[in-house]
Order: structure tokens, then C-alpha cells, then sequence
């Protein structure tokens, strides 16, 4: 096994999934994850992909993510919304709470550590 990962997804089928119950505020959320990775103690790597819509979003982990294309929103409980755009960046760390938006079919990839 190599020491190292590309983010390629070709030939890789996506996980399709929905929010979980309780959480939407708005839209109809569709997401497609093509999980690239996963080690032991919790780690994971891979594309996520989101149509639009607005969700209540609450971290018990780290993430890292690039944005790779489309437009989302993201607002921290109390804080000012951040827009983010294909090469943005950010981390969302442990006990993050706000809302996630959609504004634009949205792809990024990821790391998050359990």
C-alpha cells in the first residue's frame, strides 16, 4: 500500500445521503460522498458534494475542507456569515455550532479526525 492518497474519484460510486432528522431549515438537500479514506482511530478523507439548501450543522470533530467549486454559506451560532468559493479553506473544529447553506451545487474535499 502507498504512503500517500490522490483525491480521484473516478470509478469510485458516491454514498448518497440526506439530512439527518431535525436539522434542515430549508431546501431539499441532496449529498453524494465519495469517502477516499479511512484509518484507524477515526480519520477520513475524501469528495463531499451538496445541492442547495440550509441545515443546522453541530461538530464533534475536526475537518478540514478546500472548496472545489459552487457557492455555500457558513454561519457560526452568533457569529457573521463566511461566504466560501472554489479555494477557499477552513476548519471547523469541535463543539462548532451554526447553519451550512447551499447557495450553489457545492464539492469539496475533506479531512476530519474522530
Amino acid at each position: 500500500m502507498a504512503n500517500h492518497l490522490q483525491l480521484d474519484i473516478t470509478g469510485v460510486e458516491p454514498e448518497v445521503g440526506t439530512l439527518a432528522e431535525g436539522r434542515l431549515i430549508s431546501g431539499d438537500p441532496q449529498f453524494r460522498t465519495w469517502n477516499l479514506e479511512e484509518a484507524d482511530g477515526g480519520l477520513y478523507a475524501g469528495i463531499w458534494e451538496g445541492t442547495p439548501g440550509k441545515w443546522r450543522i453541530l461538530y464533534d470533530e475536526w475537518e478540514y475542507f478546500n472548496v472545489l467549486s459552487g457557492h455555500s454559506i457558513v454561519t457560526e451560532d452568533g457569529g457573521e456569515p463566511v461566504h466560501l468559493r472554489a479555494g477557499d479553506r477552513m476548519i471547523l473544529r469541535p463543539g462548532f455550532k451554526g447553519t451550512w447553506e447551499v447557495v450553489e451545487t457545492t464539492r469539496k474535499d475533506y479531512v476530519i479526525r474522530l
